[in-house]
């Protein structure tokens, strides 16, 4: 009876383990240590931020603010696969998001290239609702 109990609360330690490690992907990648609060504070947040200002009024006043501006597009458009690989990917949702921050920040980066501020923009915010979106079902 003593061996049941002990196998039972085994047992029942794994499955909360095993639950607490499923999660967990949401939060950090299986084999790498960046945290998705770090990716978002240090590298999403902060490529965001820089490019929306960046793409205000008539865009950047010179070229390299131009520059910078397609840089940071094209980190924004990397750092869909980053938030895809290593399984942090949780479901659909952020899945759907993901493929809209690629699909969008590569729009953004061609309207940047052609120093189209205005078509940048209306990319930028397409993409930032995909971040929204993807925010309210898992930011906590």
């Amino acid at each position: 009876m003593k061996s049941k109990m002990v196998a039972v609360s085994l047992a029942a330690a794994l499955a909360v383990v095993l639950g607490v490690g499923s999660q967990a992907q949401v939060k950090v990648g299986k084999t790498r240590p960046l945290t998705t609060k770090q990716l978002m504070a240090g590298h999403v947040g902060l490529n965001c931020g820089a490019l929306n200002k960046a793409l205000q009024g008539n865009g950047p006043a010179d070229e390299a603010g131009w520059t910078d501006a397609a840089t940071r597009a094209a980190l924004l458009n990397e750092s869909s696969y980053t938030l895809m690989d290593d399984s942090r990917c949780p479901d659909a949702k952020w899945a759907e998001a993901c493929m809209t921050l690629r699909n969008c920040s590569k729009v953004v980066l061609e309207k940047v290239t052609a120093k189209d501020a205005a078509g940048a923009r209306g990319a930028f915010t397409a993409m930032t609702g995909a971040c929204s979106s993807c925010h309210a079902a898992h930011k906590k």
